[in-house]
């Protein structure tokens, strides 16, 4: 029997936008169920109208949060003190955290120091250390709907075959992965090399406009691939054939 991982999504609402709740929900939907659902800001303020409208369809919990002193970020605090009560008083398997803001880096690091994976969701504008401090990072522009009434994965932010074999970082990542988790015969099942990718970095395919790691492997050309009962994928290094 397979045990549902419960997730604690916390959302910085001052620094994140409304219109990516349907796909961070979606995302997260994969990895186990969210038990808790909190967001944070003062409600007080206009800028958060969009937010509101999506609290109850998605029965989300708002967090009441004053601007007692100019210059003071109350919402991050009461963000951080809800995580860490969180994190030893309920049994959560991982957190959500849905924030632009570089402070949360350390929150980050502490809740990965027990051993809980730590999803991160921002904008584009949210800093190196945040994004690479989490088990996986989205950046929340590419899972927007497009429209109010619409929940999609935006077509015109896939990355084409030459726009991914011209990205250097990934197409190490992708070799190097691949190369870790080969057998014998220089084949690497698709799972293991996930793995490895999940150990190493915060990657996440939806970053370059896909669902699935394979559905990028595929696309970029730059591995021989075999599949095994029809459903099972296999990898190599097209290198490794001569291309």
């Amino acid at each position: 029997m397979t045990v549902e991982r419960k997730i604690a999504l916390l959302i910085d609402c001052d620094n994140v936008s409304h219109r990516s709740i349907e796909g961070v929900i979606d995302e997260l939907s994969k990895y186990g169920k969210i038990y808790i659902r909190n967001a944070y800001g003062n409600w007080k303020n206009d800028g958060l109208k969009g937010w509101e409208e999506k609290l109850h369809p998605h029965a989300i919990r708002p967090i009441q949060q004053f601007a007692y002193t100019k210059g003071k970020n109350a919402t991050d605090a009461a963000m951080i003190i809800d995580a860490m009560d969180l994190l030893y008083t309920r049994d959560i398997d991982a957190f959500a955290l849905m924030t632009s803001d570089s402070d949360f880096t350390p929150l980050v690091m502490r809740i990965l120091s027990n051993g809980i994976t730590v999803f991160g969701f921002g904008e584009k504008k949210t800093p190196l250390p945040f994004v690479k401090a989490c088990s996986q990072f989205v950046y929340t522009e590419n899972i927007e709907s497009a429209d109010e009434n619409e929940d999609t994965l935006k077509d015109n932010i896939k990355k084409t075959r030459n726009e991914l074999r011209q990205d250097a970082a990934l197409v190490k990542l992708l070799r190097t992965a691949v190369e870790q988790s080969a057998d014998d015969n220089g084949w690497s099942h698709m799972g293991r090399v996930g793995q490895y990718i999940a150990n190493k970095t915060s990657f996440s395919p939806l970053n370059y406009g896909y669902k699935k790691l394979g559905d990028i492997i595929r696309v970029s050309d730059l591995f021989d691939i075999k599949m095994k009962n029809g459903t099972t994928m296999y990898v190599r290094d097209a290198r490794e054939n001569g291309q």
